[in-house]
């Protein structure tokens, strides 16, 4: 039942609230037409609308505006079995399937949509990388627009969310998101990811908070999330550095004020077509520098090393790398553990907090922008 306020002033206040659920001009009309005090006017109101059949639901003009960016992915996969999890076909469905698969988006937000591409995330690469940059940089600048969605294969999710944290400039919110299951399997995640990842794009405190990625209820900061499982719905976590909240019941929390990573670096890409050649490297026992070798004379400008521990490397490779800094190409050395930091080496740059697939993404950046070794070490703040 719809109670009202005793006094004047608060009565005011929930029918101004009010107006903004219901017909405009009926309102204004109605509360012209009578003479009768404040109250007996919303009481009036609120009848008419009732009678009319007037809907309390917010109008398309008043919701913020989002749009779906597509890349394909298992959230657009398709397969003949409803059990069937790892060997359906990625981006088998197009955007509008996926937004006209969700109707509660329309309650969220006024959705547009465009394919950029329809791929599983493996087959993505840099140019589709920079298309979504550019564009997404200029849509931003619509004052229509609140936020942005892009719906991407989890396989290299972690990758496009980061370089985009580091190449959009805007306050406004952008998310990825994905599924670890098709749309055609039973207990498909892909559309309460979809309307969540929608909800967070268009809520006011998402905003000046990075590239995000959202997925089984949980918002993470493109910088540090990572994929942990090859299968599992839970996959998506930033092992030390945590989640920046969580989505309850369509409503979503953030734990903490908006924030920037330490030692942020954002990149222009408005001019650029292309990006270096960076290639990441697995080390372990008995390794040798052939593969070093062969990545440089392959065309490669920088390299990432999946290093043991905190980056070490067999001894074998110290020289080698030493040679190739000295060369002026860039090698930077992570950890293959999954988390922890890479402090900084005599031989190669120390890759911090950031994995060798990040740290790629940001030596490309880096090299791309004319970085020279002393700079790119700062970049990975070491």
């Amino acid at each position: 039942m719809f109670r009202l306020p005793a006094d004047n002033m608060n009565s005011k206040l929930v029918l101004q609230k009010y107006i903004t659920k219901v017909d405009r001009t009926a309102a204004r009309s109605l509360y012209l037409a009578t003479g009768k005090c404040l109250k007996s006017k919303i009481v009036i109101f609120l009848s008419v609308c009732s009678m009319l059949g007037v809907s309390s639901g917010a109008h398309a003009e008043d919701k913020p505006g989002v749009t779906i960016y597509a890349t394909g992915g298992t959230i657009a996969g398709s397969s003949k079995s409803t059990t069937d999890t790892t060997n359906y076909t990625a981006g088998a469905l197009g955007v509008q399937t996926l937004i006209d698969a969700v109707p509660e988006l329309k309650n969220v937000a006024t959705i547009t949509g465009e394919q950029i591409s329809n791929v599983g995330s493996f087959d993505l690469g840099e140019s589709i990388l920079l298309k979504l940059s550019k564009t997404i940089n200029n849509k931003v600048k619509d004052a229509a627009t609140q936020g942005i969605v892009i719906t991407h294969g989890t396989d290299t999710i972690e990758e496009t969310s980061f370089f985009l944290d580091l190449t959009v400039k805007s306050e406004k919110p952008v998310v990825l998101v994905g599924a670890m299951r098709p749309a055609t399997a039973v207990g498909a995640d892909g559309p309460i990811n979809l309307l969540e990842a929608v909800t967070v794009a268009a809520d006011p405190n998402a905003k000046n908070r990075g590239v995000m990625v959202v997925l089984n209820d949980r918002i993470s900061s493109a910088y540090y999330v990572t994929k942990t499982n090859a299968n599992a719905v839970d996959t998506f976590k930033s092992v030390e550095q945590g989640y920046l909240g969580g989505i309850v019941s369509g409503v979503p929390y953030f734990y903490y004020q908006p924030v920037m990573p330490t030692n942020f670096h954002s990149f222009d890409v408005a001019n650029l077509d292309t990006l270096p050649k960076v290639v990441i490297l697995y080390s372990y026992q008995d390794q040798d520098a052939s593969l070093i070798e062969a990545a440089v004379k392959g065309g490669a400008k920088g390299i990432v090393i999946a290093a043991l521990g905190n980056g070490n490397l067999p001894s074998a490779l110290k020289p080698v790398i030493k040679d190739l800094m000295n060369k002026g190409i860039p090698v930077v050395r992570s950890t293959r553990t999954g988390s922890g930091y890479a402090s900084a080496k005599e031989e190669g740059i120390g890759s911090g907090f950031l994995n060798p697939q990040k740290s790629r993404i940001l030596l490309e950046l880096a090299l791309a922008e004319g970085a020279d070794i002393e700079k790119i070490k700062k970049y990975f703040g070491m």
